[in-house]
C-alpha cells in the first residue's frame, strides 16, 4: 500500500494537446517529372497545407541531406486527433500526395511531468503558458523505459529523474518538449529536443548517458536531426 501511496497524482483535468509528427519521403519518380509539373503540385500542396493554417499549428521541417529515409516533417499540434486524419487525408490526395510515403509517424499527448512535483521553472515541460520558442533545429526520438523503471518505488524514479533534469539545466538552450504515447502509439513517448546548435545537443546527450536514469533505456531510436523551414523552403529542397 505503501508504494501505492508513492505514485504520483495525475491531473486528469489539465489542458491536453495532442502531436503528430508526420515523416514524408518523396519516392525517385518525382524528381524525373517536368519542372512545370512539379511546380504546380507544389502550389496545391502548398494551399492544402494553408487551408489547415487557422485549424492547428503546424510546424515544417526538412530533412534533406539530413538523414536518408525522410525528406521533411510536418509536425501538427491540435486538441484532438480527428483534425489530424482529415488533414494527411487532404496531403495525399493532392498531386505531390500521390509521390509521397509515410517511413515514420508518431502520435503523442502532452503533460506536466508527474516527476516534476512542485518545481517550477521557466519554459518546463508541460507548461501551456509559457512562450513558444522556435529554435533552428528540433531533435526528435521514440523512447521507451524497461519495464524493470517502472516496478521502482516512485520516490526512487523521482530522485534519479530530478538528476537527470539538473543535467539538462546546464544546457538551458536546449528546450525539450515530452509527448506521452502509452496506448495511443507503439511508444511511451516521443520526445523532441530544440535548439540553434547541434553540437550542443549531442553535448547534452552524451552527458545525459551517464545519469542513472539512463540505464532504464530500452529504445530510443530512429533519432532525426531536422532543421525548421518555411513551407515553401521545405518543398523547393525536394525537387
Amino acid at each position: 500500500m505503501q508504494e501505492e501511496a508513492d505514485q504520483p497524482k495525475i491531473n486528469q483535468n489539465q489542458e491536453i494537446t495532442y502531436f503528430k509528427y508526420t515523416f514524408f519521403k518523396v519516392v525517385r519518380e518525382w524528381r524525373n517529372r517536368p519542372e512545370n509539373e512539379k511546380i504546380r503540385s507544389i502550389e496545391e500542396f502548398l494551399s492544402t497545407l494553408n487551408g489547415f493554417s487557422s485549424l492547428m499549428e503546424l510546424n515544417y521541417f526538412s530533412l534533406v541531406g539530413l538523414r536518408a529515409d525522410a525528406d521533411f516533417l510536418i509536425q501538427a499540434r491540435a486538441k484532438g486527433l480527428d483534425i489530424f486524419q482529415t488533414f494527411i487525408h487532404n496531403l495525399m490526395k493532392t498531386d505531390l500526395g500521390k509521390y509521397l510515403e509515410i517511413p515514420y509517424s508518431y502520435l503523442a499527448l502532452t503533460r506536466k511531468s508527474p516527476y516534476l512535483g512542485s518545481h517550477k521553472h521557466p519554459n518546463q515541460e508541460g507548461d501551456t503558458n509559457t512562450t513558444k520558442k522556435y529554435s533552428k533545429y528540433i531533435f526528435v526520438y521514440p523512447f521507451i523505459k524497461k519495464r524493470e523503471w517502472y516496478s521502482l518505488p516512485f520516490v526512487e524514479r523521482q530522485k534519479m529523474m530530478a538528476e537527470h533534469f539538473a543535467i539538462g539545466h546546464k544546457y538551458p538552450n536546449i528546450t525539450i518538449n515530452t509527448g506521452y504515447s502509452f496506448g495511443i502509439d507503439d511508444h511511451e513517448f516521443v520526445l523532441a529536443f530544440e535548439g540553434d546548435d547541434p553540437a550542443e545537443f549531442l553535448s547534452l546527450v552524451e552527458e545525459l548517458r551517464s545519469s542513472r536514469a539512463s540505464a532504464y533505456t530500452l529504445v530510443e531510436t530512429p533519432i532525426f536531426t531536422c532543421r525548421r523551414v518555411d513551407p515553401k523552403q521545405m518543398l523547393e529542397l525536394i525537387v
